[in-house]
């Protein structure tokens, strides 16, 4: 039987079309929400995850091209084993050995959040690597410097194409793929995570400090995030030298003098220092921290009536706490330093 020659050219057509749409699109990835657990807050509809978005954002997360002198990359200042933050100092270090103005916040389960940075300053996470980037006590570069140096990169340029499709470098990519990395940084397997599945116990003292901490930290670090989009004063009172007066800077409201954002507790066994300023170097005197308030009419409800934790209260406080560490999350080789 003869084919008729427009039916070869109709093939050739959708061989074509296929050969576009494979090279156009990438491998799909979905973030799973574990049951119970509230929906995403972030819009994947403007940002679709893939796995060729994720692996180009893990590269420019670990890479200090970002930097004006190429010494210094997001990892530097967010590292995995400490839940995606730094504990070898106070506060953030940028190039040159410039010191920055607060303690680095943890980088985790980031699809939750509406806010980011201590002040909640930026509310989208595709725009909140231009801080850093651009800022003089960090990166101190531009993001035109920053494409224009990816766009002379053969390993960019081959990594861009399989993303987007093709080697066009723009800022809008470079920050669409580190979202995907970064709203990729999902823990959920801790202690904690595996009692609630009932797949494992708290010890008897896990048990009281739980009961602790529903009684007096659950309000604002609320589960199973452990964290809330709140932005509350702690007590603390201002540093002399750093002067910072928290969200009244982005607001310019006297209510939000000395608020900062409520952090996540998840993987807080390693997220020290604490604090905006990483003031403190322990969980204990975090605890003894807040142990000390109370009858302030500064401090929010919350915190207005004390605590009164005895010396075992604490310790069990703390041991609860450290279940909420997620070792799977900490040494998992995805989200680490890629191989070339």
């Amino acid at each position: 039987m003869r084919i008729h020659w427009k039916y070869y050219s109709i093939l050739g057509f959708l061989i074509l079309i296929c050969l576009a749409f494979s090279k156009q699109f990438s491998t799909p990835l979905y973030l799973e929400v574990p049951k119970g657990w509230p929906k995403p807050i972030y819009d994947f509809t403007k940002n679709p995850l893939s796995e060729e978005g994720f692996q180009l954002g893990r590269h420019l997360f670990y890479d200090p091209i970002l930097s004006r002198d190429n010494t210094i990359s997001c990892s530097s200042c967010h590292l995995q084993q400490t839940g995606f933050t730094h504990v070898d100092h106070d506060l953030s270090h940028g190039i040159e050995g410039r010191i920055g103005t607060r303690n680095s916040l943890a980088l985790i389960n980031l699809a939750w959040n509406k806010n980011f940075h201590w002040d909640g300053g930026v509310n989208s996470l595709e725009v909140q690597p231009i801080n850093p980037i651009e800022s003089p006590f960090e990166m101190d570069e531009k993001l035109e410097n920053v494409v224009a140096k990816l766009q002379r990169s053969d390993k960019y340029r081959n990594l861009f194409a399989k993303a987007f499709g093709d080697e066009k470098i723009t800022s809008q990519r470079i920050l669409k793929a580190l979202a995907q990395f970064t709203v990729s940084l999902k823990s959920t397997n801790s202690k904690y995570d595996k009692v609630m599945r009932k797949e494992t116990v708290f010890s008897e003292q896990e048990q009281k400090g739980y009961v602790l901490f529903k009684n007096n930290c659950a309000s604002c670090h609320i589960e199973p995030l452990f964290s809330s989009d709140k932005f509350e004063r702690n007590g603390l009172a201002i540093d002399e030298t750093l002067n910072d007066e928290g969200r009244i800077k982005i607001t310019h409201r006297e209510e939000d003098y000395l608020r900062f954002k409520v952090p996540t507790l998840r993987n807080i066994q390693f997220t020290f220092p604490y604090m905006h300023d990483g003031r403190f170097k322990t969980l204990s005197e975090v605890i003894k921290h807040y142990n000390s308030l109370g009858h302030d009419k500064n401090l929010p409800k919350e915190l207005a009536k004390p605590m009164n934790l005895s010396d075992n209260d604490r310790v069990d406080l703390v041991l609860f706490l450290k279940t909420l560490t997620d070792n799977e999350f900490l040494f998992d080789k995805r989200y680490s330093f890629p191989k070339e």
